[in-house]
């Protein structure tokens, strides 16, 4: 399993690259298998705000559904639109082609609360 040290982490398996003070989001390698095989991603393309703790989509995989929780309160940026016609690059690239939103994160400091990959992989039992 995958999980980069340049992130950070949430308890509910998303993760956030940041670069200044902007984030992009996206779930973990964790989070896509467990989910198993993603065929649908529900994110408003018009999706202005998020606050930390909320939901801001889902995923719906084979079996299951499993929601999206923002890691920062933030202006969204960007919707990655091509994960409406090819959800599986969720599966094939977390971390990369992947990724779901990208925000101007409102409080840096929101982020310390974040767990490092070392935190993530004990966290996972890993």
């Amino acid at each position: 399993m995958s999980i980069p040290a340049d992130l950070k982490y949430t308890n509910d398996h998303e993760w956030i690259r940041v670069e200044g003070n902007t984030g992009t989001i996206g779930v973990t390698d964790h989070a896509q298998k467990e989910l198993n095989d993603i065929v649908f991603v529900d994110i408003d393309s018009g999706l202005g705000e998020i606050t930390k703790g909320s939901q801001f989509g889902s995923l719906e995989a084979v079996k299951t559904v499993g929601e999206l929780y923002a890691p920062c309160t933030g202006k969204v940026l960007a919707v990655n639109e091509a994960l409406k016609d090819k959800p599986e690059l969720i599966n094939t690239d977390p971390y990369g082609e992947g990724w779901m939103i990208k925000v101007e994160i409102a409080d840096l400091t929101q982020l310390n609360g974040l767990m490092d990959s070392a935190a993530y992989a004990a966290y996972l039992g890993a």
